[in-house]
């Protein structure tokens, strides 16, 4: 088992930023800063999923667990993340004990899944690696992380938690918050109820739960209650947000 998934397997709360910069030096930076993560992001921001590789290189240099988001839930685009070394990878918009299992599918080898089965790519060591070693290791390797984010998600968690191999059940706030009819506003009553509802029934089945946090307190007072994979903001939002704090206290005084 991959240390990033012992970890979850043994409760820690870990913590890790969304990267949106198509630049290897802000996942070696992450890694050095003494974060748990990274999300490498191909849904948004600007990176290609060509450039994803040398990013995930960045990550090993400091010994940093890198997921892919891909952009949606398509087999190809998973199996390309995984061939391509990443630790494991996120898919969003999971509506349907069908779509959970078409990602987990295809981020198993058989027998517990239909991914690609090729060890001369990046995650094989271009095939130094043993044939039996990868394809025997990989499946327990990988971290498979769902994303729930409208009603047909939370109405179908019950089906959704039932499909095996997912390791953590990821909750975007601002898509559920829209899809409550209250966009933007994730600390609304109705956000934290349905966010409590979900990591009840995930904890039933022993499955982690992801969530996003724009502010570091925010993400500590989520850890408190149990969430164990925290994402936080974003290389762009933080760069910004320092940025801006810096500058305005320059014009200030």
């Amino acid at each position: 088992m991959s240390k990033f998934k012992e970890r979850l397997k043994n409760g820690e709360r870990l913590f890790g930023p969304f990267l949106n910069m198509n630049y290897p030096a802000v996942v070696e930076i992450a890694g050095l800063a003494g974060f748990d993560f990274v999300i490498i992001d191909n849904e948004h921001g600007e990176i290609p999923l060509e450039s994803t590789v040398d990013l995930i290189r960045a990550a090993k240099l400091t010994d940093i667990p890198a997921i892919v988001r891909v952009y949606e839930g398509n087999p190809e685009l998973i199996d390309k993340a995984l061939d391509l070394g990443a630790d494991g990878v996120q898919i969003p918009n999971i509506g349907s004990k069908e779509a959970a299992e078409i990602a987990v599918q295809a981020a198993k080898f058989a027998p517990e899944g239909s991914r690609g089965c090729n060890r001369f790519v990046r995650a094989g060591r271009y095939g130094s690696i043993d044939k039996a070693d990868f394809f025997g290791k990989a499946n327990e390797e990988t971290a498979v992380i769902l994303q729930v984010e409208g009603q047909d998600g939370v109405n179908a968690l019950p089906e959704i938690l039932k499909v095996k191999g997912v390791d953590v059940l990821f909750v975007g706030p601002y898509d559920l918050s829209a899809s409550l009819g209250i966009p933007g506003q994730v600390d609304h009553p109705k956000v934290i109820e349905q966010m409590n509802e979900i990591m009840a029934q995930a904890k039933e089945v022993g499955v982690a739960v992801g969530f996003f946090v724009d502010d570091v307190k925010k993400a500590v007072e989520w850890k408190k209650r149990g969430v164990q994979y925290v994402s936080f903001s974003s290389d762009v939002g933080e760069l910004f947000t320092r940025f801006k704090e810096n500058a305005d206290y320059f014009k200030e005084h």
